[in-house]
């Protein structure tokens, strides 16, 4: 292979094609959802909600992130150094700490929400309708983020690369 030497672009440099802001408003509804929820659920399911979302958060936590966990390995995708359990919101759960490529985020998110959700679906036969509630509003609730990218991208090349940082997804191509 020649060198490179009058800077066209290489197999390493890749073009910014959209960034997904998430402004102030948008982080400060996204921070009160689960304070309506709660209120919504104490009012019309049960007086034990708010004890039901605090057990409820580490649960769904642990559901997704064995189910992204499993995606990975089953579709033979390196994870080691490249997710990591990120306690930062808006990205709580499970996340790519390095570029990450589109395809691969999308298909462990779809996977994460389907299963996910019948999962927590499965719970309503063994506790009360306010603890299943409060799973699905967790669940939901931890994937908005990441749909909202995902929806956002829904026309992009499904070649491309994702980076996330604390106040927005950047999608870069080649």
């Amino acid at each position: 292979m020649e060198s490179n030497t009058k800077g066209a672009a290489t197999f390493y440099q890749y073009k910014l094609i959209k960034k997904i802001n998430l402004t102030i408003t948008k982080l400060r509804i996204y921070y009160l959802l689960p304070l309506v929820f709660l209120v919504l659920e104490t009012v019309f399911l049960s007086w034990w909600s708010f004890l039901y979302m605090l057990i409820a958060a580490p649960v769904i936590l642990w559901i997704q992130y064995v189910i992204s966990r499993s995606v990975l390995l089953i579709t033979g995708h390196p994870i080691a150094k490249r997710w990591k359990i990120s306690l930062r919101l808006p990205w709580l759960g499970y996340m790519p700490e390095q570029y990450i490529s589109y395809d691969i985020f999308r298909k462990v998110q779809l996977h994460n929400l389907w299963i996910g959700l019948s999962v927590t679906a499965l719970f309503i036969v063994w506790v009360p309708a306010a603890f299943t509630a409060s799973l699905a509003v967790c669940h939901f609730w931890l994937l908005l983020p990441r749909l909202y990218t995902l929806l956002m991208l829904r026309r992009s090349d499904k070649s491309g690369m994702l980076k996330f940082s604390p106040a927005d997804a950047s999608y870069y191509a080649q």
